[in-house]
């Protein structure tokens, strides 16, 4: 019997050998990599969501809203009558929607939706933001604030009232953030304006207004950006910001602040609201 050395032989059988002991080497084909999932937008870095509603349904969610109903001026001599009629509040494309409307009832020659969250959703402290375009015109007043959920009790402005966004829609270019109480309400309350730069408007896009509220420090937000703050130090009365509060949206038509629609106010007018979520700090979380 003969032998010969065959150096194709020997490498052919090495390649064989490593392929069978090599997965990788049997089988070509790539392990796909598992697509990342793609963090929430409402994850905020340290802050911890505990309430939201971002108006997903088919209907406002009566466990978090009550419609507030009346045309008895509100105490801002307001012209408009406030009303649960689904077209003057409702959902549409998964946002809130409260749209102003001309017409005559109860004696107001205008209509529109006035939702607060007393009773069910209450807040002290944490960080409250909505995502919201609102209207312009002559006479409109948009606004989400709050009030303190004493206020059946001692009234106002001793329950406090925080402004975290009011917008008058003669100023389509400014809002406002402020804050009531004893000896610092109505015109006298504290706040600052914050204007967008070249004459951009409010009502050409969503914007995100947010408070981030501590025990004795309020700051407010336009899109991330800070444009005020207030401490115990720096108000005229008592700081009466130190017990829960519940939250409003409203569109307002009229009223002392605003004035009254004249000949270039148009309507309908629509507030549109994409969500209304409240964090609590992380550590206080944890």
């Amino acid at each position: 019997m003969s032998w010969s050395f065959s150096p194709r032989k020997v490498l052919l059988s090495l390649l064989l050998l490593l392929m069978a002991c090599s997965p990788a080497l049997a089988d070509p084909t790539p392990t796909a990599t598992p697509a990342a999932t793609p963090t929430p937008d409402w994850v905020l870095e340290g802050w911890q969501l505990v309430w939201q509603d971002e108006f997903e349904g088919q209907t406002i969610d009566p466990a978090s809203w009550t419609h507030e109903i009346g045309g008895h001026g509100w105490g801002n001599g307001e012209a408009q009558y406030y009303s649960d009629d689904p077209k003057n509040s409702y959902i549409e494309d998964g946002m809130l929607v409260i749209q102003a409307l001309q017409e005559n009832v109860r004696g107001k020659l205008y209509t529109s939706a006035r939702l607060s969250t007393q009773g069910k959703v209450e807040v002290e402290y944490g960080r409250i933001e909505a995502r919201i375009q609102i209207p312009v015109g002559q006479g409109l007043w948009p606004a989400f604030w709050m009030l303190g959920n004493d206020i059946d009790q001692v009234g106002w402005p001793f329950c406090g009232e925080i402004d975290i966004m009011e917008n008058i829609g003669s100023e389509p270019s400014t809002i406002h953030g402020t804050v009531h109480g004893p000896r610092y309400f109505g015109a006298n309350g504290v706040g600052r304006a914050k204007n967008l730069p070249d004459n951009a408007q409010y009502t050409e896009n969503f914007h995100i207004f947010a408070i981030e509220w501590e025990e004795e420090e309020i700051r407010w937000y336009m899109d991330g950006e800070m444009y005020h703050k207030i401490t115990p130090t720096t108000i005229p009365g008592d700081w009466v910001f130190d017990h829960p509060f519940f939250i409003i949206v409203n569109l307002a038509v009229g009223g002392e602040w605003p004035g009254y629609p004249d000949g270039t106010a148009t309507f309908p007018q629509t507030m549109k609201i994409d969500y209304v979520r409240i964090y609590e700090a992380s550590d206080a979380a944890g």
